[in-house]
């Protein structure tokens, strides 16, 4: 897991140490030191922590005018002993719906597993943003990941799975990525290539 970098490639747009408006302003990364760890499985020192156990996350790209944010995920996502999404609303996406965050793109083909609880997070999440027509969407969720959420009933406040799966999002721009899966959400278009 080590090897599994944040993507980069955006780093020319957007740099989330170097948003003032950003929860993780500031941070200085060490590219040599592997501190944090999903179970006993060092991951690469680029990950931001945000208060989970054994999920971690990068802030690819926010676009304050468009409203939105790109989020990468590792690890684990366990609501069931860890929480996790209490910890990814209040110290992440709360700091971000501050500054008129309001259409969310998680990237969640590195999260290994998920174990849910119950919906209560991803409601508030979703009540937070409604009104101004917000939507989370997960992209390229494996299929136990997308089971284990369906059977959580996070279907109600959060869209996955389906045409959202197997989307090779990292040659595009992430405003292409943007418009791409807000046209899906809006049923203009039927496929992202």
């Amino acid at each position: 897991m080590h090897d599994i970098e944040p993507y980069f490639q955006w780093r020319d747009r957007y740099v989330a140490a170097e948003d003032p408006d950003s929860p993780f302003f500031g941070r200085v990364y060490d590219e040599f030191q592997f501190t944090q760890k999903v179970y006993n499985y060092f991951i690469h020192p680029q990950w931001d922590a945000f208060g989970s156990a054994t999920l971690y996350l990068k802030v690819l790209y926010v676009d304050y005018t468009e409203g939105m944010a790109i989020i990468e995920l590792i690890g684990e996502w366990n609501d069931c002993l860890h929480n996790d999404i209490m910890h990814l609303k209040r110290e992440v996406i709360d700091n971000l719906i501050q500054h008129d965050i309001y259409k969310y793109i998680l990237i969640c083909e590195n999260v290994m597993n998920f174990h849910g609880s119950d919906d209560s997070y991803y409601e508030e999440w979703y009540d937070d943003i409604k009104e101004e027509d917000g939507w989370i969407c997960c992209l390229n969720t494996l299929q136990h990941v997308e089971d284990e959420m369906l059977s959580t009933r996070l279907q109600s406040y959060v869209n996955f799975g389906g045409i959202f799966n197997d989307i090779n999002w990292r040659p595009q721009k992430p405003l292409i990525i943007y418009k791409a899966i807000e046209g899906l959400l809006q049923g203009e278009i039927k496929r992202l290539y």
